[in-house]
């Protein structure tokens, strides 16, 4: 069966194992073949909070688009849209993300700068692909497009 024009969004909070750590707010949009998603920091103490933080964070602070690998074993070719010099996570991220699902992956990752130079940075980073993963993973078992 085709699935012309089939596009489907989502927006979810993303809470961290460790207790020390922000949640992330992870949007997705799955178009046939392709993820796009953003994830960014959220207050949760604010009502809409998943809602108002994909409104309030930045595209285009660390972008990236990334196609799966054409044979097995080969890498995924990617390339960043937009970076920032503090801010270089979304490349390697939907290379990793591409090979995994064998679909484009369109990533924005809007992490504070903050976290990103304290020794919390790799740890939120390791948060947003886990809960990324678990995501695409659940998404992917409900039965998307192929």
């Amino acid at each position: 069966m085709a699935s012309e024009g089939w596009i489907k969004s989502q927006v979810k909070i993303l809470d961290s194992s460790d207790p020390s750590l922000p949640p992330l707010a992870l949007q997705v949009t799955q178009m046939l073949d392709t993820y796009m998603l953003w994830i960014g920091v959220v207050d949760t103490n604010v009502e809409g909070a998943e809602q108002k933080a994909v409104l309030n964070g930045s595209l285009c602070k660390d972008w990236a688009c990334a196609m799966p690998p054409r044979a097995v074993g080969a890498p995924s070719a990617a390339t960043s849209l937009f970076r920032s010099s503090s801010s270089d996570v979304a490349l390697s991220m939907a290379e990793r993300l591409a090979k995994r699902f064998q679909k484009q992956i369109f990533l924005a990752v809007d992490i504070p700068t903050g976290f990103l130079s304290l020794g919390q940075g790799q740890q939120l980073v390791f948060e947003a692909e886990k809960g990324i993963v678990t995501t695409l993973k659940e998404l992917e078992r409900d039965g998307t497009p192929k």
